[in-house]
């Protein structure tokens, strides 16, 4: 009768089984990480998507009330005055050559840094005056929704950590400004439109747009927009520049 061979019994080194161990419970809370991550997008997705249906409704009820009080004006015989715009979208069209040294520090507190930079100002007493201070060297007017989205969508980039980044989604956005319950596109283009309480803080979050030079070209950019010129208050024909700069 032949021995049958020993049979030798492998020891794992409790090391090793302390390190499986670890690693088996990173992994499971990593899963669960990433499913509670999925689930929050979601969850922030369908609440981007209801906000925008609200804002689409907002807007339409708006410019619907309007076109109706316009109606009642006409019928009456009245002349019915649009309101004041709160917001304005102002744009540099000249150098730093000839500038006054009180034109140049309203520049830089604009952030128009550059020839074609664009940003959203506040319109107030303050701002105004400022605005007509250094009207040779800029070109403003109220944006409509339409240009300030195609401004966001096209050219938006947003400031994270002082740093230019583009808008690429909404978890951009979310980072700097959902601490202000702006969380989507949609809800920083509202803010900027609407001028809400956080106007401030979705105005600075935008990166100063870089436009390009008008299709076209200009007329003439040392008169004023009422002598035939580009420079000044454009009132609404702002609009239209600004998607031949886009």
């Amino acid at each position: 009768m032949v021995a049958g061979k020993p049979k030798f019994t492998t020891v794992v080194p409790e090391s090793v089984l302390k390190k499986r161990k670890t690693l088996t419970a990173a992994k499971a809370a990593n899963e669960t990480e990433k499913a509670e991550a999925l689930q929050k997008r979601r969850a922030r997705r369908k609440e981007a998507f209801k906000r925008a249906e609200r804002y689409v409704s907002e807007y339409a009820a708006t410019e619907n009330s309007l076109v109706r009080l316009r109606r009642e004006a006409r019928k009456s015989g009245n002349i019915f005055v649009d309101p004041q715009p709160k917001v304005a979208v102002v744009v540099r069209i000249r150098g730093i050559i000839g500038i006054a040294p009180k034109a140049r520090k309203i520049l830089q507190l604009f952030r128009l840094r550059q020839i074609h930079n664009a940003v959203f100002v506040k319109l107030n007493k303050a701002t105004i005056n400022m605005l007509r201070l250094i009207e040779p060297y800029i070109m403003y007017g109220p944006p409509t929704l339409k240009t300030i989205k195609e401004l966001v969508y096209k050219r938006g980039f947003g400031k994270v950590n002082k740093q230019r980044i583009p808008i690429s989604d909404n978890n951009t956005v979310e980072e700097v400004l959902g601490k202000h319950d702006i969380i989507c596109v949609e809800d920083l283009i509202h803010e900027i439109t609407t001028v809400g309480p956080h106007f401030k803080e979705a105005a600075n979050f935008l990166w100063p747009f870089k436009l390009s030079s008008p299709t076209g070209g200009y007329k003439k950019k040392l008169l004023h927009y009422n002598e035939g010129g580009d420079a000044g208050n454009r009132g609404e024909d702002i609009n239209q520049m600004i998607r031949k700069m886009i």
